[in-house]
């Protein structure tokens, strides 16, 4: 068996159990040490292995960056930051056509920008958007699946867990991905805005103009928000400043937003607790994934599986655009059974040799590593609203009882569509996620 049929199985092996619906930790590792043993042919490999996995894994330094910027998006979320940067971005756009929805994928934005996690961002904003996006007769479609791909905004606007992990097994820098998945951020939000603006210019009932701020509204929820704004850019310049490492400057971020919250939030004790929690629990499912991936990865190593797969596309005279288009439609499909943390975990390690032995418009190897990591982060994130899993829909489904899940579905198709166009610009022209990288070295 080769190693790239002995790879096919053990990736059908995981799949199946994960449609059975095993957790995609326990998948990867049961499958990973049974393959492991099975290419060895050595139980006592395989106890070597095991026995060093965890300690090589969770000794790693860089990896204390984790919990501190999920603790800063717990501070966020308990604090009331997401209503603060709500209501900000309605003062200015909640007056126009579609403009409540557009402040609700503004807010997702914002709040991206300290949280850290998609899921916890659709969450968050659908708890504080839905309500007035309900109460001035949005259409359920507009309301549910502007909410849903704004949750998506959560990990493209830096600071990005999957990009702090696609970093650490890269050996890429933190601050540079940060950097450069600024931009591919930004016009992801406006992509969101415009598809907004065009729904509602197609069906003006579906999205209702609310009633104009005064000036003086404006400013006093422009200054509410400051703060998280001097945040973001403490975390993100700071750390490709040089001034601080990631695990300094999230501590700084998460330090700061802990006394926001504190201070122009009102958190209480309970909700130090429920945020030291929330951050314990997340931190330890990220954990025991990495565990499972280091295992599976371990097992694919042995099988040579990256090695011939990289050397078969390099042979194949394939157009390195074509095989960039095909990495993610895969990445499109995988979206159907698994999150973004477990496919940048499982794939990055088989596609990331596929990439850097081609050549993609003359970039240079860094460039080339960081351009594949946001495009990857890009079209993962489709996974959390496209059917039929989209764990972004079913939350904010949840949350709007009364609109059927086939019109939250229907909802975001138009917001696909620009994820479509903006994925493809992101191929075809990779300074769009260079650029600032390149203009502050």
């Amino acid at each position: 068996m080769t190693g790239i049929e002995a790879g096919g199985v053990i990736f059908a092996a995981m799949l199946a159990l994960m449609v059975v619906r095993v957790p995609i930790a326990m998948a990867m590792f049961g499958i990973g040490a049974a393959g492991y043993l099975y290419l060895t042919g050595n139980p006592n490999a395989l106890f070597n292995s095991l026995k060093n996995l965890a300690y090589a894994r969770l000794s790693n330094y860089d990896l204390v960056v984790i919990p501190l910027f999920l603790l800063m998006g717990q501070f966020a979320t308990h604090g009331g930051l997401s209503r603060a940067l709500f209501r900000f971005v309605s003062a200015f756009l909640g007056h126009r056509k579609g403009g409540i929805a557009m402040a609700a994928i503004g807010a997702c934005a914002g709040f991206g920008a300290i949280c850290g996690s998609s899921l916890a961002t659709a969450a968050t904003m659908g708890q504080v958007a839905l309500p007035e996006l309900r109460r001035f007769g949005y259409s359920g479609a507009l309301a549910t699946g502007a909410l849903a791909a704004g949750g998506t905004l959560g990990i493209m606007i830096p600071p990005s867990v999957p990009l702090v992990i696609y970093a650490i097994l890269t050996q890429e820098s933190i601050g540079k991905l940060f950097m450069a998945a600024v931009v591919p951020g930004i016009i992801a939000m406006l992509g969101y805005m415009v598809v907004v603006r065009l729904y509602v210019a197609l069906d003006p009932r579906a999205g209702p103009a609310g009633p104009r701020a005064s000036w003086t509204e404006r400013w006093i929820s422009t200054l509410s928000v400051l703060p998280v704004g001097v945040v973001f850019l403490v975390v993100i310049v700071g750390i490709y400043g040089g001034w601080a490492n990631p695990t300094e400057a999230a501590a700084i971020g998460a330090a700061a937003c802990g006394a926001l919250a504190v201070i122009g939030g009102g958190m209480r004790m309970q909700g130090l607790l429920d945020s030291a929690l929330g951050t314990a629990q997340a931190t330890a499912m990220i954990f025991l994934v990495l565990l499972g991936a280091d295992m599976m990865n371990a097992t694919l190593a042995i099988s040579q599986m990256p090695v011939e797969l990289a050397s078969w596309v390099k042979g194949s005279g394939l157009p390195p655009l074509a095989v960039m288009f095909m990495i993610l439609v895969i990445y499109i499909a995988l979206g159907c059974v698994m999150d973004a943390l477990a496919m940048i975990l499982l794939t990055i390690p088989i596609f990331y040799p596929m990439v850097m032995s081609l050549d993609f418009f003359g970039l240079s190897m860094t460039d080339k590593s960081i351009w594949f990591g946001i495009l990857a982060l890009m079209v993962v994130e489709i996974g959390l609203v496209h059917p039929p899993v989209g764990m972004n829909v079913y939350i904010i489904n949840r949350l709007a009882k009364d609109v059927p899940l086939t019109q939250t579905f229907k909802g975001v198709v138009p917001f696909l569509a620009s994820d479509a166009v903006r994925i493809m610009l992101l191929v075809l022209f990779p300074v769009i996620s260079l650029f600032l990288v390149h203009t502050f070295r």
